[in-house]
């Protein structure tokens, strides 16, 4: 990898870094233009509507996960593509997962794949530890 090759995945690797930390743990939705390029494509949602998806997504854990705190703890990056394992912790506060409220704690491990262009998200890719935090829920067993 050339010099400039590794400068360009460690930039992207922790603007990675700041989407978890001013997004999610945040939040600051209204930075998400600094983060995300218009036309990216978030592919947990439909991936249909480019920014729109990203803002929706980020309302939904807000609206489903009270005081959310999103830790990355690795990540791994080459040449415009980032993978990221991250925890997320919070507290059930409206419909996750297709379950209700239940004001209990929860924490999961996640795994995203971030793909950059010009230092901005173009492509977003996440998988949540679903069933870990349905079971933290109570919702199975």
């Amino acid at each position: 990898m050339s010099t400039t090759t590794q400068d360009t995945a460690a930039q992207n690797k922790e603007t990675a870094r700041r989407f978890y930390a001013e997004l999610v743990t945040g939040p600051h939705p209204e930075r998400l233009e600094e983060f995300v390029a218009p036309d990216a494509v978030d592919e947990t949602s439909a991936g249909l509507n480019g920014i729109e998806d990203f803002r929706a997504h980020l309302a939904w854990i807000a609206e489903s996960a009270g005081d959310v705190t999103a830790t990355v703890t690795d990540a791994v990056a080459e040449d415009d593509r980032v993978v990221v394992f991250w925890q997320i912790e919070g507290t059930h506060t409206g419909d996750l997962f297709g379950i209700p409220a239940t004001g209990r704690r929860f924490s999961g491990h996640s795994v995203s794949t971030i793909t950059f262009r010009d230092g901005k998200v173009v492509r977003y890719r996440v998988l949540p530890d679903r069933l870990g935090i349905v079971q933290q829920l109570g919702a199975a067993g």
